[in-house]
């Protein structure tokens, strides 16, 4: 759902809030080390990285987008004279942070409604019913009548059934209608 760079700002505005400008300065000297090992790694071939290093490729990536969030928060904290760094003070990161909230919510209702049609493709019954040529014949006039498909009648039919205390089903009468 987030790439690199919305992974990496929400990193810096976490680990970010309250620190000082030499504090942020180390950040950036650490990501902008790090970012330098991740690229002598990748162009160094045959190096066993071992089977939980991750794909170096990747974590390569995480620090260029580290080094960049980092550098941007130190500019802004230098072009700004704030001692400390605060998140919420920091309106293209608050702006970010929105964004990738609006993002999330989006995807969480996405996947809430995705899972309700899931649930009710569950719940839903689809029957094949064969009936008799004569059968068949009243209920497509029925249908004809109504304006209505077979199948639409079937469904009203089985929307109004009922069981009795004995295990008796029952309809009564009704007459099919266009929703």
């Amino acid at each position: 759902m987030w790439g690199v760079e919305d992974v990496a700002r929400a990193t810096v505005r976490r680990q970010g809030e309250g620190l000082s400008v030499v504090q942020v300065a180390d950040k950036v000297a650490e990501a902008e080390r790090r970012e330098r090992e991740c690229q002598q790694e990748l162009s160094s071939p045959g190096v066993d990285r071992g089977f939980y290093e991750g794909d170096p490729a990747e974590i390569a990536g995480q620090w260029v987008a580290r080094h960049a969030e980092w550098s941007r928060v130190a500019a802004l904290m230098d072009g700004q004279g704030w001692p400390v760094y605060s998140p919420e003070r920091d309106v293209q990161g608050s702006t970010w942070a929105q964004e990738r909230d609006i993002q999330r919510k989006g995807a969480l209702a996405r996947r809430a409604a995705w899972q309700m049609e899931q649930q009710d493709a569950r719940d839903e019954l689809k029957a094949q019913v064969w009936l008799n040529a004569d059968t068949s014949r009243r209920l497509r006039a029925i249908a004809a009548c109504a304006g209505l498909s077979a199948e639409q009648v079937l469904t009203q039919l089985a929307d109004r059934v009922r069981m009795d205390d004995n295990g008796t089903l029952a309809v009564d009468a009704f007459t099919p209608a266009v929703n």
